[in-house]
């Protein structure tokens, strides 16, 4: 099945660049220059041949001599033209490609992104589509000059000495079967070759994205090793890349001298005997030159396209993963409802529950919290709700409606997200606050906000203010600070529904006194799920749950879930400090 697999892949190469819809009118001109170009130079070995059949200084016209630097003038332009049209069409085409991959990879769905690493992600973005970008702009013009060259040049040659040809077509059949084992290696080659660019990107991109752990961590010679091993293989397959390249050369090269001394050999004969004219050999010779360069042009294409195979392997296994659909569906348009969890289970991985028949219900405006042990799902709970994923049993409704029922992007508008990392994109804080969304926002709003999420005080203290440079991942900024921007983003998105995931967990008492001051202006009036590893900040919400081991054990509010639940009383007196009294507990509630 691989194996037909294979044979099929150039198909699905130009399959892959039709869909890229490449100027039609740009290609019929470049096809044209390469036409008039290759038939110039077709020209010049017959012109060569009349002077040396009857060559002397005295039979050389001007105006032989004029066509003859207007036919060298006509080559060269012709040629560029060619060459500039067919790159021009190289460049849209991997354009578009690019942008299709970049449009796919920005809607490929979170399962995606849990299974392919970071690096290997942007590897299929930047190396593969380099690799089909210089075969098509580097080689793809000496393809078609090639071609036409080679055709013309047969065609005079046979009509020049038929018999002659023939000895030297010989040469067909003995570079293919050069040519095509040969291939087959590198296609194999290139596939791996690329498969090791894409982990060693991925190792680059997780290390020096967290250099500060590296560092940290005293795990420089550890990073090296693992950066060295991936070092050392990519110059493994570079070295069997340079093997079946060092083959493929000499090989056509051997081919090909052996035919010249044949064809000159021959031809020498032929001259003697008076078969043949010096003219007509000098021209035969010329046109050989003519059709080994194409050949050797032929070798260095077919080569990049084993490449390029490879490349298109990987792109359209990219580009076949299936997309969120963020507008199918129906509008979001009441969300004052209650939120029911429905008999909801979910796993990564089939067989392995994370969630378990999960039912609870939230009301519209009241705050729900979420407690219990570390691993009990809470975090995948708000993946469901975000729909991150798909439940693999039950559902999560807003009212009587199925929330897979309305258009992602409706539904997610609906939602303001603020969880213990703060991700900050590499701008300024204008940005970062602004960011996701689709209006014109106004200083003054921003300035709102900001107040709000009590951020102003720290951003007013900086020399640019809200044109700071936050750095990447917001490095420049305090934990605090992140929080702050992340609560004032969610206040300008101005959500119906809150989910607050740890939101303070990493945090100094200085700085969680001020989020949670800026939490609770969000809050108001909206709808709000809190995970909380401190209970001190969710014993007044209208109702908590105890989740563990992927089960609620547990609903109600602190006073009810202390009086009952064993392992919530045991957390609250750890962490509040409470003393325990003796009362009636009732397990697993």
């Amino acid at each position: 099945m691989k194996k037909e697999k294979n044979k099929g892949d150039w198909r699905l190469f130009l399959h892959l660049l039709k869909q890229t819809n490449p100027s039609k009118r740009f290609l019929s001109i470049a096809f044209c220059m390469s036409i008039v170009s290759t038939l110039v130079g077709l020209v010049i070995p017959l012109f060569t041949k009349q002077l040396v059949n009857g060559f002397s200084f005295s039979s050389l016209h001007r105006s032989e001599i004029v066509v003859l630097v207007i036919a060298f003038v006509a080559q060269a332009i012709g040629s560029g033209l060619a060459t500039y049209m067919l790159n021009h069409v190289g460049q849209k085409i991997v354009a578009g490609l690019r942008d299709r991959l970049w449009k796919k990879l920005i809607f490929l769905p979170v399962p995606y992104y849990d299974s392919h690493t970071t690096g290997e992600t942007i590897s299929r973005m930047t190396n593969d589509t380099a690799v089909v970008k210089a075969l098509i702009t580097e080689h793809l013009a000496n393809l078609l000059n090639g071609t036409i060259s080679l055709i013309g040049s047969i065609a005079i040659l046979l009509y020049l000495d038929w018999k002659m040809t023939l000895v030297m077509l010989i040469a067909v059949p003995l570079s293919m079967a050069i040519l095509m084992p040969l291939g087959r290696q590198m296609f194999k080659i290139s596939r791996g070759l690329q498969d090791e660019t894409a982990h060693f990107t991925g190792i680059l991109t997780q290390v020096l994205s967290e250099i500060r752990l590296v560092k940290a961590s005293n795990s420089e010679p550890n990073e090296y090793a693992r950066g060295e091993t991936g070092i050392t293989n990519l110059f493994r397959f570079g070295l069997r890349e340079a093997k079946v390249q060092a083959m493929i050369g000499p090989l056509i090269y051997f081919v090909l001298m052996i035919l010249l001394v044949l064809i000159i050999g021959y031809g020498g004969v032929q001259v003697s005997s008076g078969a043949l004219t010096a003219g007509d050999l000098v021209a035969f010779i010329l046109y050989l030159f003519q059709i080994i360069m194409p050949m050797t042009q032929f070798t260095q294409f077919f080569t990049q396209f084993q490449k390029a195979m490879g490349a298109t392997e990987r792109i359209i296994t990219t580009l076949q993963h299936d997309e969120e659909r963020h507008d199918e569906g129906k509008v979001v348009e009441k969300t004052d409802e209650p939120i029911i969890v429905d008999h909801l289970t979910f796993g990564y991985k089939r067989g392995e529950a994370v969630l378990k028949d999960v039912n609870f219900t939230v009301q519209p405006g009241k705050v729900t919290a979420v407690v219990g042990p570390s691993g009990g799902g809470k975090t995948t709970l708000f993946s469901l709700f975000e729909r991150f994923y798909q439940p693999q049993e039950g559902c999560i409704r807003l009212g009587g409606d199925s929330i897979d029922t309305f258009s992602l992007a409706s539904w997610r508008r609906q939602i303001g997200y603020v969880s213990q990392e703060s991700p900050l994109v590499a701008g300024t804080i204008r940005d970062n606050i602004c960011y996701g969304t689709d209006r014109q926002v106004e200083d003054a709003e921003i300035e709102r906000v900001a107040a709000m999420a009590y951020a102003d005080h720290f951003i007013d203290a900086l020399p640019d203010r809200y044109d700071t440079e936050v750095g990447e991942r917001g490095i420049k900024l305090s934990g605090g600070q992140r929080q702050r921007i992340a609560i004032a983003r969610a206040l300008l998105r101005d959500p119906n529904i809150l989910m607050l995931d740890e939101a303070t967990s990493s945090l100094d008492s200085k700085s969680e006194v001020a989020v949670q001051k800026a939490l609770k202006n969000l809050m108001q009036g909206r709808t709000t799920l809190v995970i909380a590893h401190r209970l001190s900040t969710v014993v007044d919400a209208d109702q908590i749950l105890f989740i563990e081991k992927g089960t609620i054990t547990g609903s109600g509010t602190h006073e009810e879930l202390f009086q009952r639940h064993e392992m919530y009383r045991e957390f609250a007196t750890q962490q509040l400090r409470i003393k325990e009294a003796p009362v009636a507990v009732s397990v697993g509630d």
